[in-house]
C-alpha cells in the first residue's frame, strides 16, 4: 500500500473518529485533519514536471507540492466545488426561517395532525413516504430543504426526536437515490457503458434493480414503522401536551412576527418555489435567492424588520455554511494530493484473484460504507471501471459490478457521508450532530443495502 494511500486511510478514520465520539467538531475535524494529512503527503507527491516527454516519471518536490495545497483547498474540486451550495444555504435558511417566523407552518401542522393524528408510527411512515416522493426529482438538497422544514415543527411539536426525522428521511431518499435518473446510476452506467455487456441505456442497466429498490423501500416503511414505534413509546401521552400547548409557548415578540393574512400568499411562494426548483432548470441558489426576497418583501417590508429576519438566522447560515466550505477543504486536498486515487488502487489490491467470481457480492457488502470513503466521482469514474474490469476477467459481467455497487454506494450511503454537501444540509436543517446521525443511521442504512443486495442476487439482477 502507497504512502498516500495510507495517509487518506487515516485521514478518513481519523475524522470519522473524531467528529463521532465528539472529540472534535465537524468543522475543525474536516478542516485540521486533512490539511496535517495533505503536509506530510508533500513529501509523496510526485509532480511530473510541466513540458516533460510522455513517459517522465514524476518529481517529488516538498515546497511546490506544498505551494499547491492552497490551489487544492479553493480549487474546482475543493470550496469551489461548494460555493453555489453555500449560497443555496444560506438563502434556502432565509427563506424558510422567514416563512416559519411568519407562521406559515403552524396551521400545516395542525392539519397534518388532523389527519395522521398524533400517533408517532403514522408520522414515521408518512415521512418516508413524503420523502420518497420529493426525491423522485433526484436531488438530495430539494428533498432535504423541502421536507425538512416541513416535518420539522410537527416533531417538535409532538415530542419526537429530530435524529428520527434525519433518519428516516435519508434512508428513503438514499433508496430512491437508485433510480435512473439519479447521480450514482447516470455515473455508474456511464463509467461502464463501453464494457461488453453493458445495456445500451442507464434505464436497461436500471431496470433489473427494480425488484431490489422496491424491497428497499419496503425495508425503510418498517424501518420507519419501528422507529415511530420505539417514539410512541418514549413520549407516551406527551405528544398530546405538547401540541395542545405550543400556541401558548410563543412569546409576544414571536407572535408579532406571525402573519396569519398572508398565510396562503406564503403556500403560494412555497409551492411555486418547489416547482422552480423541480422544473425551472435553473440552480437551487437562484431560486432561494429570489423566492428569498418575495418572502421578506411580502412578509417584512420594512428595511429595520428585515434585517432583524437575517440577523435571527444569521447563526444558523454560518455554522451550515462554514462546515459546508469545511468539507471543500476536505475534498480538495484528498483528491488534490492524490490519496483518493491511491486508496482506490490499495482496495483493489487487497482482494485475491480467487476472489474474483464473488467480485458483485463483495461490492455489494461494501457498498454503503465505501461512501465514507469515496465521493460519487472518484467511485465510479476511478474504483469502478477498474473493479468491473477486474471481474470480467473472471467471467462476470462487468454491469454486474456497477448494479451491485448503485445499490449503497452514494446511494443509500449519501446522507451519512462526509464527502456529499446534502450531509450536512440534512444534518443542519434538523439541527442534529453528524456524529450522532451516522451512528443512528449506518446501521439502519447497511441494513437496507444489504437487503437489496440480497433480492438482487435472488432475482438474478447480479450473478455470480
Amino acid at each position: 500500500m502507497s504512502p498516500l494511500a495510507i495517509l487518506g486511510f487515516l485521514t478518513v478514520v481519523i475524522m470519522l473518529v473524531l467528529i463521532m465520539t465528539k472529540k472534535a467538531s465537524p468543522l475543525v475535524a474536516l478542516i485540521v485533519v486533512p490539511v496535517v494529512t495533505g503536509i506530510i503527503a508533500c513529501f509523496f507527491m510526485a509532480v511530473v514536471p510541466e513540458g516533460a516527454p510522455e513517459g517522465t516519471q514524476g518529481v517529488v518536490d516538498f515546497v511546490a507540492n506544498f505551494k499547491s495545497l492552497g490551489g487544492m483547498i479553493t480549487g474546482s474540486k475543493g470550496i469551489g466545488s461548494v460555493a453555489a451550495t453555500g449560497v443555496m444555504f444560506i438563502f434556502s435558511i432565509l427563506f424558510f426561517g422567514i416563512l416559519t417566523d411568519a407562521g406559515t407552518f403552524r396551521p400545516i401542522i395542525k392539519g397534518i395532525l388532523n389527519l395522521v393524528g398524533t400517533d408517532p408510527i403514522k408520522i414515521g411512515i408518512g415521512t418516508a413516504v413524503l420523502a420518497a416522493i420529493v426525491h423522485l426529482d433526484g436531488s438530495g438538497a430539494v428533498t432535504f430543504l423541502i421536507c425538512v422544514p416541513a416535518l420539522l415543527p410537527l416533531y417538535d411539536a409532538l415530542g419526537m426526536r429530530r435524529t428520527t426525522l434525519a433518519t428516516i428521511v435519508a434512508l428513503s431518499a438514499g433508496t430512491m437515490n437508485i433510480l435512473p435518473w439519479g447521480g450514482p446510476t447516470i455515473r455508474a452506467h456511464t463509467a461502464l457503458a463501453t464494457m461488453e455487456g453493458t445495456e445500451a441505456t442507464v434505464t436497461e442497466f436500471f431496470m433489473p434493480v427494480l425488484p431490489s429498490v422496491l424491497a428497499g423501500m419496503v425495508c425503510v416503511l418498517l424501518i420507519a414503522a419501528f422507529l415511530g414505534s420505539r417514539e410512541k413509546k418514549r413520549i407516551g401521552a406527551v405528544a398530546l401536551q405538547a401540541v395542545g400547548h405550543t400556541e401558548q409557548e410563543l412569546t409576544d415578540e414571536q407572535k408579532a412576527l406571525l402573519r396569519p393574512h398572508l398565510f396562503w400568499v406564503n403556500i403560494v411562494l412555497i409551492i411555486a418555489a418547489i416547482i422552480s426548483l423541480l422544473f425551472s432548470g435553473f440552480a437551487p441558489a437562484v431560486v432561494f435567492m429570489v423566492f428569498y426576497v418575495l418572502a421578506t418583501v411580502i412578509n417584512y417590508p420594512r428595511v429595520k424588520d428585515s434585517k432583524a429576519r437575517v440577523d435571527a438566522h444569521a447563526k444558523e447560515a454560518l455554522m451550515m455554511c462554514s462546515v459546508l466550505f469545511a468539507a471543500g477543504c476536505f475534498t480538495g486536498i484528498m483528491q488534490g494530493t492524490g490519496m483518493i486515487s491511491e486508496m482506490s488502487t490499495a482496495l483493489v489490491a487487497i482482494i485475491p484473484d480467487s476472489m474474483g467470481q464473488f467480485f458483485p457480492l463483495i461490492i455489494g457488502i461494501i457498498a454503503m460504507p465505501a461512501s465514507l470513503l469515496f465521493d460519487p466521482d472518484s467511485f465510479y469514474y476511478g474504483v469502478l471501471p477498474v473493479l468491473a474490469t477486474t471481474a470480467q476477467g473472471f467471467g462476470i459481467v462487468g454491469a454486474d459490478v456497477g448494479r451491485a455497487a448503485i445499490l449503497g454506494q452514494m446511494t443509500v450511503g449519501f446522507p451519512i457521508s462526509p464527502l456529499t454537501a446534502s450531509t450536512f444540509l440534512l444534518v443542519g436543517l434538523t439541527g442534529v450532530d453528524l456524529g450522532e446521525h451516522q451512528k443512528k443511521t449506518i446501521p439502519l442504512a447497511w441494513l437496507v443495502s444489504l437487503v437489496m443486495v440480497a433480492v438482487a442476487f435472488i432475482t438474478g439482477a447480479i450473478a455470480l
